[in-house]
């Protein structure tokens, strides 16, 4: 091979590189696209499965509680775990409550003085 053939050569290889870096460039941007776009509908499907979910939930608790279902006692059981809660957080509010009252209730103590030199 002569020098100008070996320069051909490398120019070749050159430009089918470039050539295929644009090609490859080209696809990444398109399946980037492609990526961003499903995973905007994956949290649209995600958010409607959610939603269903509570809606099925919802639907439950009430025909429980309208009677004759076989989800009466399910409804049953949430409602009583939803009055646990509750208490539980009434509970948690009347402890805060009473522990606010009884620090102001206690005499402050007035802060030590600090000698200057």
């Amino acid at each position: 091979m002569t020098d100008k053939s070996v320069i051909e050569n490398i120019e070749t290889r050159t430009r089918r590189l470039i050539e295929e870096h644009r090609r490859l460039k080209g696809l990444c941007a398109e399946l980037t696209a492609q990526r961003d776009a499903l995973r905007d509908e994956n949290r649209t499907l995600e958010r409607r499965i959610r939603e269903l979910d509570a809606e099925v939930a919802r639907m439950q608790l009430t025909e429980g509680l309208a009677g004759g279902s076989s989800n009466r006692d399910k409804a049953r059981a949430r409602v009583n775990q939803l009055m646990r809660e509750v208490d539980k957080c009434l509970a948690l509010l009347e402890r805060s409550g009473q522990e606010t009252q009884e620090r102001a209730a206690q005499p402050q103590e007035p802060a030590p003085e600090v000698e200057e030199d």
